[in-house]
């Protein structure tokens, strides 16, 4: 955008952060180092004056969603398992209305966590600055119900997030996710970065039996329902443009995010999408237990 229009951008940023509605990393704060430094898109490729590898940056986009999802808890647990992985560095934009005029170039991935349902926020203009990101490269994460974000566009977002929400109204002898619970996570015998050397592992949480959509995908991790006893995606990627896209249908509340097993695939989904090569491990530890109760 143009520096004047950058100059604005960012105090408004700044007289959004004197009353912050959580505590998080402002947005802001990215955006000023790139003025000052005079670049932009950094992603994963930068280096600190060392010359070691600078973080990659990877951007969670939050502020509404279903109200049994407690977005304002689950973001910092959110943010604290990508972190674990010391090559990503998190920023939290909590405005939605913001995410039309935000520069995503300096982020190597955007996450997905929110559900809208003011049809005019993000409206097209965000859509459509995510959608030309994931396009031109951006990595794209995608977190539970984020499934169900942009549903006025939702012809536009399938081949994006590679399945989306069916909607309020299941289909007939479809249900939305099993009752809340224990269930076993089974990686698949895909061969792929994200996935390898991983074990399956048991969790709690919703066990999404709510996505449709037709724009292949590669299943990475799946779960059988109780409730009909078929196979569903808990996790998969896709190609969308020059970009790569991680949808990660687990993470219902903050004990599921903590995870150990979840918390590892998310994190090296999201390292994934960032650009990052894959760091040889068994299963790695996160904070948490291994139930996630």
């Amino acid at each position: 955008m143009p520096r004047d229009r950058e100059r604005l951008h960012i105090l408004s940023h700044l007289k959004h952060s004197e009353t912050p509605k959580m505590k998080t990393c402002w947005i802001w704060t990215p955006v000023l180092f790139f003025i000052a430094a005079g670049t932009v898109g950094l992603g994963a490729e930068s280096a600190t004056d060392d010359g070691n590898a600078a973080p990659a940056r990877v951007l969670i986009v939050t502020g509404e969603d279903y109200a049994g999802h407690r977005w304002r808890e689950t973001t910092p647990a959110l943010q604290q398992a990508v972190e674990q992985d010391a090559r990503m560095k998190v920023d939290v934009l909590d405005d939605l209305t913001q995410l039309a005029e935000t520069d995503l170039a300096p982020y190597a991935s955007v996450v997905l966590h929110f559900k809208n349902y003011d049809p005019k926020v993000p409206g097209r203009a965000g859509f459509d600055n995510l959608k030309r990101f994931v396009e031109r490269g951006g990595g794209l994460v995608l977190v539970h119900f984020a499934c169900g974000a942009f549903e006025e566009f939702k012809d536009e977002f399938e081949p994006l997030a590679g399945r989306v929400w069916f909607g309020a109204r299941p289909p007939a002898g479809r249900h939305q996710h099993d009752p809340y619970g224990e269930f076993k996570v089974t990686i698949t015998g895909v061969d792929h970065p994200i996935t390898r050397g991983m074990e399956s592992f048991t969790t709690v949480d919703e066990l999404y039996t709510c996505l449709e959509g037709e724009t292949p995908i590669t299943v990475l991790a799946e779960s059988t329902s109780k409730v009909d006893g078929k196979e569903y995606p808990m996790a998969f990627v896709l190609r969308f443009g020059k970009g790569k896209v991680f949808h990660y249908a687990l993470g219902h509340n903050v004990p599921a995010l903590k995870n150990d097993g979840a918390a590892t695939l998310l994190r090296r989904g999201t390292a994934w999408t960032a650009g990052l090569e894959s760091m040889p491990h068994s299963l790695e530890k996160s904070p948490g237990n291994d139930s996630g109760a």
